[in-house]
Order: structure tokens, then sequence, then C-alpha cells
């Protein structure tokens, strides 16, 4: 080292990691622009200070390397309009555009990623220099990860469409996991569901599924291609339907059929973060609006504790392990999972009833928790300082390269670096606050999601006539026929179920018949995953369909035809009321009816029969009362239909 480069040394002496420190600002010094202001000054008036870029420089290697390689991107970062204020969506893509102009994929996006790169590095000094709060971070990295998927996403949409002619169909990107909340960190995969709106054939040799596909394809490749300006964002598509073995992308209808008979709680835990951030936003809402049922179901079923607890457990044994449960601060004991599982849990449990719940971002979805008080003050306080605190260290361990890692190391020189990068005085002091932190989590996530639930009672068949038809049935509505599968989610569903309906059917006149109309009407509602969900978290609407099903065999074979009565006529608030020939007339002059269309006129009168004899079935109308109402119903259907005739000289005679 020379003389003029004699400074080197005393700065480096007391960072955090000498000897990584004096080779960059060596290399840096060997590479400086002749006609800039001297590297020494840059280091000691850097806006920042020059303890926050000594810092940068210590802790991150992959930092320190891009700086190596290109001078000027430090000279940027020292200027203050640069390091000092934090940078919206707007100002990031106007430095793109001044970087690049138009020419961002050029060479592969090399303009696109070095900006990248240069943004990331600007936010990693401002993180280590204590003047970015966590959300600024997180927003900060997730707004760069979105800005780079619309640049990629917007030149290979052009290309094919220039290539194959423009579907009449639109394509929209959604981020799940941490972008979808953009709460991303420094080395987060990129989650990602890809989706169009309908099929179709754009030329005799291309359907849009094979366009779409080939454009999700494009857009992954770029993203996972080597670059010697670095790559851009790991991109998972396995939390996609059906995962690694699905196709890329998939229509709105076929992601409405898979998640409907399919879809099972870890995917719901994965679209409480679904967010849109390419393509069309009415089709990401679309299909946000279309899955919400899925999501946030009006009634959680028993069995969805079980199920998150279960998850955490194989995560921790099986990923995790015991030497590390400690120590990981993302999938560990009392970690960051552990955080994110107590706040969706609530999200799916409440989120029906208060669409404050369905937030992606987990602080703000803590903080409605709070505001709802669906949890404790002090409960919501520990999890958020800890959430704060592990994202913090999670940060930190991320920094060095961009790797994706979690585990606090246990060797003492970079547990002491991780320690005071952290600004404590020991790695002792660092780790008694670590323990702390995961400690106050693990007891509201036991409290909150059940790791021991109780195993349901088994019912004996025997009051069936034909025992062994009637456990082929059983089979059948928990498996599905041959060759028809059924989510492992949809059979949880059903064990639970299962207990509760032969309660029911052992109570009825024929067990026999009414498990076979049973097992008719699942078949015809399809979705028996949300059908079993329903009934499970409503014993009364089980009870209703059991009676109903027994009592009648034309009340049976109508909610076999049209399943969907079920829940229009349940839902209707005056369902327990009868209703009088005036009601009937003046709900039938609200259906559109014409003499030349007397068809909802017919569908008007099955539903009113349908609730008439549910009503019966329920007890809520005398026999009295239903022949009254029912020659009321019939009445108001002859009366209208002649009124639409128009025929004044018509009369009608009742009989009977």
């Amino acid at each position: 080292m020379n003389q003029r480069a004699g400074w080197i040394r005393e700065k480096t002496a007391t960072s955090l990691n000498p000897s990584q420190v004096e080779t960059t600002l060596v290399q840096l010094n060997e590479q400086w622009p002749a006609n800039a202001i001297r590297l020494a000054e840059v280091v000691e008036q850097f806006p920042l200070g020059e303890t926050a870029l000594l810092h940068l420089l210590a802790v991150s290697s992959i930092c320190a390397t891009r700086l190596t390689r290109n001078p000027e991107m430090l000279l940027w970062l020292a200027q203050p309009e640069v390091c000092l204020a934090s940078r919206g969506h707007a100002e990031m893509v106007a430095e793109l555009h001044a970087l690049a102009g138009d020419s961002a994929a050029e060479n592969n996006f090399g303009a696109l990623r070095f900006w990248k790169g240069r943004e990331m590095t600007r936010v990693a000094v401002r993180e280590l220099a204590a003047v970015a709060p966590l959300e600024e971070t997180t927003g900060e990295l997730s707004q760069i990860a979105e800005i780079c998927l619309r640049r990629v996403f917007d030149f290979w949409d052009a290309e094919l469409r220039q290539r194959y002619g423009s579907p009449k169909a639109e394509f929209a990107i959604l981020a799940l996991g941490k972008l979808g909340g953009g709460e991303l960190n420094h080395s987060s995969d990129v989650d990602l569901l890809f989706l169009y709106s309908e099929e179709g054939q754009l030329a005799p040799h291309i359907s849009y599924h094979q366009f779409f596909n080939r454009l999700a394809n494009k857009i992954l490749e770029t993203f996972s291609s080597p670059h010697s300006a670095g790559l851009l964002f790991r991109v998972d598509l396995r939390l996609r339907p059906e995962g690694s073995a699905g196709p890329l992308a998939r229509s709105l209808e076929s992601m409405e059929n898979y998640y409907a008979g399919f879809g099972e709680t870890w995917e719901r835990i994965a679209l409480t973060k679904a967010s849109g951030i390419a393509g069309s936003r009415e089709l990401a809402y679309d299909f946000l609006r279309l899955h919400q049922p899925f999501i946030y179901p009006k009634s959680a079923t028993p069995d969805l504790l079980e199920e998150i607890a279960n998850i955490k457990h194989r995560v921790e044994r099986d990923v995790v392990g015991p030497e590390k449960l400690e120590r990981d601060v993302k999938l560990g004991r009392g970690g960051i999972r552990d955080i994110e599982f107590i706040v969706q849990t609530l999200q799916l449990i409440h989120g029906a009833r208060n669409p404050f719940l369905q937030e992606p971002s987990m602080l703000k979805a803590l903080r409605a928790l709070r505001e709802l008080d669906l949890l404790p003050h002090d409960q919501v306080l520990a999890l958020d300082n800890a959430y704060r605190f592990l994202r913090r260290v999670e940060h930190r361990l991320q920094i060095e390269a961009e790797q994706q890692t979690h585990t606090v190391p246990d060797e003492p020189e970079p547990l002491s670096r991780l320690a005071r990068s952290l600004r404590f005085s020991s790695a002792r002091e660092f780790t008694a606050a670590l323990q702390n932190g995961m400690a106050s989590v693990r007891p509201i996530f036991q409290r909150i999601i059940s790791e021991s639930p109780a195993q349901p009672a088994k019912i004996s068949i025997e009051f069936f006539t034909d025992a062994k038809r009637a456990e082929k049935a059983l089979t059948e509505l928990e498996r599905g026929a041959t060759g028809f599968h059924v989510a492992t989610r949809t059979r949880q569903i059903f064990q639970r179920l299962r207990p509760i309906l032969l309660d029911w059917i052992a109570k009825v006149a024929d067990p026999d018949a009414t498990l076979n109309q049973f097992l008719r009407f699942v078949e015809a509602y399809g979705l028996r995953s949300l059908l079993f969900e329903l009934l499970v978290t409503n014993p009364k609407l089980l009870e209703l369909v059991v009676k109903s099903l027994d009592a009648s065999r034309f009340a049976g074979d109508l909610l076999i035809r049209q399943p969907q009565l079920l829940e229009d006529l349940t839902r209707d608030p005056a369902f327990d009321e009868p209703r009088s020939l005036p009601e009937n007339l003046r709900r039938l002059e609200s259906l559109g009816a014409s003499a030349n269309n007397l068809d909802p006129i017919r569908a008007y009168r099955q539903r009113q029969l349908l609730r008439i004899i549910l009503r019966e079935v329920v007890g809520l109308a005398t026999p009295a009362a239903v022949s009254a109402e029912l020659s009321d119903l019939a009445e108001a259907c002859l009366v209208f239909t002649a009124t639409l005739i128009g025929d004044e000289q018509l009369t009608i005679i009742a009989f009977g």
C-alpha cells in the first residue's frame, strides 16, 4: 500500500471486518476516476456518516463487490439526494429511465440489473445507518422487485404479441409471500402466480393457454438467467396450483376450479398475501374477489388450527432440525413464521366478518387485530416488537451476500460481528435479546393454535340396514368415486363431518335412503370442500339437509337438481316467516317474467315450495300454516300468470 493510500488502514482498523473493508477500499482507490473527488474525501464526507459507509463495506460483500466493479456507483451513492431520503415508486422509475432510457431490456436486461443492484445497495446502507424504519426498507425492496417484474413483463408481452398476435384476454401477475405483502427482505424469493382471464384460440396452432404459458416462461427465464450485472430476483412458482406439476399460467376458471375442489389450508394462508403487481389490475381484483370465500371462509373448520399446527411442526422437524430451532429467526421456535401464522390464522378465522383484516401486509394486519380487539394489546405489542427485531436480524444475515439465510451463526467471530452490527455490546447481550424475543412469541402461538386436538369419537354404522353399502357411500363421500381425486384437506374436513352426519342420519326414519340422497346431493353440489366446511361449521344447516332428504323425496330431488337453493334459501332473512299472497305477488313482479317467458315464475314456485318444506321440517310452521302458505303460493302464481297473459275474460276457479 503506498503512502497516498495510508489513510485506508486507519479507517479500517476499528471496523467490523477490517480485512474486507481494507481490500474494498484498496481496490476502489486503484480504480478511482482521475477526475473525481478523492476517495478519502468521499468516505469522510459521506452524507450518512463515514461509519455507515464502512459498516456497509464490512458486513456486505456483495455491495462491496458492486462498488469495486463500478466506482461511479459510490459517487452516485454519496450524493445527499440519493442516500438521505427514502424513494417512492415514481422516483425509482424516473431514476431507471434516466439511467437506461428505453434500452433497459438490451443485453438481457443489463441496465435493469445494474439499476437493481444500485438500488439494493442504497437501501442497504440506509438500513445499516439506522435512518430507515422496517416498513421503509421492506417497502422499497418490494418496489424494486415490482419494477423489475413490470419491465420484464412489458417487454416479453410486447415481443410475443408482435410474434403471434394479441389474445383477447387479460394477463396478470400476482405476488404472494413477502412481495405480496410489500415486505420483501434483502434475499427473498419472489413468489408469483401467473393468471389469464379466459381460454381461447389465438391462431390455428397456438391457444391462449400456450401463449400465456410462453409469456410466463420467458419471464421466468429472464429472472433465472445469470449475468455479469447480477441476477434480478429468484422467482418461486411452487405456490401455484399443483405446484411444480402444474402449468405456469392458468385461466381464471381453472384457478377457481382448483381452489374450490383441491385447495389446501396452506394455500389459503398463501393467498392472504396475494396482490396484483403487473399486468391487468382488474383481472387481479377479479381473482381476489372470486376467491374471497375460499381465503376467508364465513366459518373456519374446527381442524383449521390443527392443520396449521401440523404445518409448523413439520417445518420445524423436517426443514429446520432440532439443532437450529433456537437460531433460525424465520422458521425456528418463536420465529418470524410463528408470528405470521398467528396473524394469518386470525385473518382466516375473522376475515370474512371483518374486511379490514383482509390485508396482505403483516404489520398492518397485526394493527387491525389490535383495533378490532381480536388480540390483546400486550400480545400485539410483543408480536410487533419481536417481528421488527427478528426482521432486523434476518436482514443483517442476508445483506452479507443477498443469500437466503435465516440462521444465526454459532461460531464466535461471525456471531460477534452480527451482534456489533446490530448495535449490541457483545454476542452474549445479542443472544439474550434473541432468546427473549423468540420466547415471547411461542406462548402466543400455542394459545391461539391448538397443537393437541382431540380425536373425534367413532360412531357405529350398525343402524343401517345395509351397513356394507353405507360404508361404501361414506368412503365415496370422503374420497370420491373411482377415478375422482379429492384433496387431503377435503378428506380431513369430512373426518370432522362424519360423526355429526351419522348422528343425524341415525335419527331419521330411513337412514339408508337418506345417506344415498345425501351422497347424490354432495355430488351435485360439486365443490365438496366448501360444502363440507359449510356443514361442519353450521350443524343446524346439516340437520336441515338431513331432515329434508328424509322427510320429502320431492325436496331431496329438488335440492339435488339445484343444490345452490340451499344456501339461497337459508341466507334469506325472511326464511322463518310465512309469505302471504300480497308478498308473493310483490316478489313475482320483480322477476322480469313476461307472457313469452314464464320460466322465472316456475323457478320462483320451486324455490318457495322448497322453502315451505324446509320450514316445516325444522318446526317453523305447523301443518295448517303450511297448507295456507302453499295455497297462497299457488294462487299468487296463477293470478300473476293470468295478469301477464292479459285476458280479462279469464276466470280461475279452484277445487279440492
